[in-house]
């Protein structure tokens, strides 16, 4: 059952935040039979970072998509802090999307008439919160992204790297059980990727666990363990023996000027 504030009551006796058995996803187009994800498998523990990758069409999206509450299986189960997710009715998917789930996209999907404190307490409009709560802790989601000095600054206002980080500071906000993050570095240069990278090593190092989609070899290797997709299928799950420290990367790379990137 889902608790008073929209999360599980605990954690799972065995560790595992996420558990998916036997999950297969087909999509009907016309007469044809799209089989996007066929019979995937695996947990994850609470504190993880894993980086999902595959070509497009091997499966990943539909996966986050069902990780994220935005689609169902067709056929297997996915439990996320022991809530079986597939037998939810559209109501309390969006209560889990909202208070379980932080989202991070390529895109930055910010409000662009909106500030970046406006922005990061969106989330808690659909919450019971009063107006100085929501404030309270937007406020510490920014400063924890290291954006204290912007938060009435616009989206135009902001560089690339800002603006994802207001993104990262939204999906904070709630104090999610899980971030997803897709793509969370395509838009964003060498410099300003590692330094996301490194913002995302933080908050896992405090027990924020992330699942990352990339394209990237190098930003896959800052994750724990990486997942690649084929035809619906999970090619290889392996853990990163040793992972790239974004924040010795950081030391060997130039430093660029926030506010001469905007």
């Amino acid at each position: 059952m889902i608790g008073p504030d929209g999360k599980s009551p605990g954690q799972t006796p065995n560790g595992h935040l996420i558990r998916i058995e036997h999950l297969a996803k087909t999509y009907q187009l016309g007469e044809v039979e799209v089989h996007a994800l066929r019979g995937i498998t695996l947990t994850i523990s609470r504190g993880d970072f894993v980086a999902i990758m595959g070509a497009s069409g091997s499966g990943k999206s539909t996966f986050m998509n069902i990780l994220g509450c935005l689609d169902k299986p067709t056929r297997g189960t996915y439990k996320l802090e022991d809530i079986d997710v597939g037998s939810l009715s559209r109501d309390e998917l969006a209560q889990i999307r909202n208070r379980n789930i932080g989202f991070v996209f390529q895109g930055f999907n910010l409000l662009s008439r909106t500030s970046a404190l406006e922005n990061v307490e969106l989330p808690l409009l659909y919450a019971s919160t009063t107006q100085k709560d929501r404030h309270q802790r937007a406020m510490r989601a920014l400063e924890t992204v290291g954006l204290s000095d912007r938060v009435r600054h616009y989206p135009n206002q902001l560089s690339g790297g800002q603006q994802q980080r207001v993104a990262i500071a939204r999906a904070l906000v709630n104090d999610p059980s899980i971030v997803l993050a897709d793509e969370p570095t395509g838009n964003l240069d060498s410099r300003t990727s590692v330094e996301v990278m490194d913002i995302f090593q933080q908050l896992n190092q405090k027990g924020i666990t992330i699942l990352l989609v990339t394209h990237e070899p190098d930003i896959a290797g800052f994750a724990k363990r990486q997942i690649v997709f084929r035809d619906g299928k999970i090619r290889s799950d392996r853990i990163t023996p040793d992972p790239r420290r974004a924040s010795e990367v950081l030391k060997e790379m130039p430093v660029i000027d926030e506010d001469d990137e905007q």
